[in-house]
C-alpha cells in the first residue's frame, strides 16, 4: 500500500490507468502489485470518500 499515491484523485487516476492498460481484472493487479484485501479495501475507501466505485463490468472506479 505504501506504493500507491496518498491522495485520492491521484489514486483515482493511478488505479485506474492500470487496471485499463494493463490488467484485466482487480486480481491480476492486486496480484501483481501485492496487494492483500486488507489494502484493496482501504483504497476503496478511499475512493468511495471522493464518490467512485469499483465496477467490475468496466474494471474501473467510475
Amino acid at each position: 500500500m505504501d506504493n500507491l499515491p496518498k491522495d485520492p484523485v491521484m489514486l483515482l487516476s493511478f488505479m485506474n490507468m492500470k487496471l485499463r492498460d494493463m490488467y484485466s481484472d482487480k486480481e491480476k493487479m492486486m496480484d501483481d502489485l501485492g496487494l492483500s484485501e486488507d489494502d484493496w479495501n482501504q483504497v476503496e475507501t478511499k475512493l468511495a470518500a471522493i464518490d467512485y466505485h469499483y465496477n467490475v463490468d468496466k474494471n474501473q472506479f467510475v
